[in-house]
């Protein structure tokens, strides 16, 4: 698939179709706000010092409700907990913890979502679920190591994905970090013009 024809495909599919009414732009925005705000305080930045300093903003693509997803969610029980590959020799341990599946274009896609076994052990995030994926725009305008999701279990069979919601591993912005690489499984042949743009450009 080109990547022209796909991100085609993409806008026809995802607007026509895949729009969650549930949630809205200005939801997307002021979770890029809180982004800005985290990324410009000093207790809690993970930009170098030097950088921090500068800072005035991430870039942003441009908020798009055509990248508000709702998919079917299948839960994956049963998994075999592995230790996912990082930046580092760290191996934090994850499980799958079920597929989310859409379509673009015609084509049907799919995508692992994961819960750390440390995180669900930690008082407020017991529902936390972590969605890594790498798409067709990484190191043309979005980090070359791909991006981030946070996400929550549903209560249903459908899970929404917000992807101006993405966000980039600390990694892009300080090698002190230590982040989980998404797996090659978790690639989605497009451009996904939406949330945070690599570091600097």
């Amino acid at each position: 698939m080109k990547p022209l024809k796909a991100v085609v495909l993409l806008a026809i599919s995802w607007t026509t179709v895949f729009i969650c009414p549930g949630q809205t732009i200005q939801e997307s925005l002021d979770f890029q706000a809180e982004l800005n705000e985290k990324y410009a305080d000093t207790a809690r930045s993970p930009l170098k010092e030097k950088d921090l300093a500068a800072f005035t903003g991430l870039d942003f693509y441009p908020a798009d409700s055509a990248f508000i997803i709702k998919t079917r969610f299948f839960r994956t029980p049963g998994q075999k907990p592995f230790k996912m590959r990082t930046t580092t020799d760290r191996r934090p341990v994850y499980e799958k913890y079920g597929e989310a599946h859409f379509t673009i274009g015609g084509s049907s896609f799919m995508l692992n979502v994961y819960q750390s076994h440390r995180l669900r052990e930690k008082e407020g995030y017991e529902d936390y679920l972590f969605l890594p994926f790498t798409d067709l725009t990484n190191g043309f305008g979005s980090y070359g190591g791909g991006r981030y999701i946070d996400l929550k279990i549903p209560a249903g069979d459908t899970l929404v994905i917000d992807f101006n919601r993405s966000y980039n591993p600390y990694c892009c912005y300080n090698y002190k970090y230590s982040c989980p690489v998404p797996p090659k499984e978790n690639h989605l042949p497009v451009q996904v013009t939406a949330g945070v743009k690599a570091w600097g450009e």
